[in-house]
């Protein structure tokens, strides 16, 4: 079974200010490492634009709106601090949650068995009404409702192991039983949730917080005992994985300790656990990952564990 590859020239019109870190680059960077000869199996797939009744699994039809009447016809409109909009921004949005759409789509109808999606903007600090930390539509939260909605899954369990916590995936699958949120982060660390105490209604939310400095040990410690046995003993449907990639050492917005062996090594865990509850099914989205040479290093690394590679982890 192959592993499907998603991205869209359209995630580089997304332009934000000189020197802000989500930038077309980091797409660039992504690109190059995959020009290798190792991944020219990969089968590749350009995102299609979300419709509106996908976006609104995660989102109600008035922020959609919002956001579409908002977007500039040229310049930049500030959404907060770090967020902004360009000409180009909601296509670009729409094309990174409909790239996550359709990864569902083909590996829950068995065409592929695992899939990487490569926009931008991220996704995983958009809670239901309220885009921040550069994130418009929750790119992971959209793919899990779709799986549930079209093709049946009734329990879905997401990993998000970027630096930063995902407060929107933990927002708007706060109440749901039917998905397991997990993450680890740096805390204290924009955007100040993720303590270990926030448990969701359903003690469906799982957070392992990191410290500052933390590395590999910290890291795979934390992802064996307190996120692995409860993917596990929740039996998924699916697993979607928040990819950020801003744990990495070099990532100049943390100071988490990783390398890509650690990301390789977090996906082949998750890959065991697939291959134990559904069918080896995995969808991956690309979340946070701002030092170039980091991100791409650890894009590749993740793509060589979801194609089976073995890694020296």
């Amino acid at each position: 079974m192959s592993t499907l590859y998603i991205s869209h020239p359209a995630c580089l019109d997304h332009q934000t200010p000189l020197g802000h870190p989500e930038r077309p680059d980091r797409i660039r960077a992504i690109e190059r490492a995959l020009e290798k000869e190792r991944f020219t199996s990969l089968v590749r797939d350009q995102a299609p634009m979300a419709e509106m009744d996908s976006l609104t699994l995660a989102h109600p039809e008035s922020y959609v709106v919002r956001l579409r009447d908002i977007s500039p016809r040229e310049g930049l409109v500030r959404i907060d601090e770090d967020t902004v909009m360009s000409p180009g921004t909601y296509e670009a949005a729409l094309r990174a949650a409909g790239g996550a759409v359709k990864a569902v789509d083909e590996v829950m109808s068995g065409h592929v068995a695992n899939a990487f999606v490569a926009m931008r903007p991220p996704g995983h600090h958009a809670e239901r009404v309220r885009a921040m930390g550069f994130c418009f539509f929750n790119n992971a939260a959209i793919a899990a409702r779709h799986a549930q909605k079209k093709h049946g899954a009734g329990r879905v369990a997401i990993f998000d192991w970027d630096v930063h916590h995902g407060n929107g995936t933990q927002d708007i699958f706060w109440s749901d039983a039917s998905v397991l949120y997990c993450s680890t982060h740096e805390a204290p660390l924009y955007p100040g949730t993720g303590a270990a105490s926030e448990t969701g209604e359903h003690n469906n939310i799982v957070n392992a917080p990191l410290n500052a400095g933390d590395g590999t040990e910290a890291f795979r410690e934390a992802v064996e005992t307190a996120i692995l046995p409860r993917i596990d003993a929740f039996a998924p449907d699916l697993i979607i994985i928040s990819a950020g990639f801003d744990a990495h050492w070099r990532d100049p917005l943390a100071s988490l300790n990783l390398t890509e062996t650690d990301f390789a090594w977090a996906t082949q865990k998750l890959m065991d656990l697939a291959d134990r509850h559904c069918g080896r099914r995995i969808v991956s989205v690309l979340e946070g990952g701002y030092d170039l040479d980091g991100l791409a290093k650890s894009t590749a690394f993740h793509l060589d564990a979801l194609m089976g590679r073995e890694m020296h982890t």
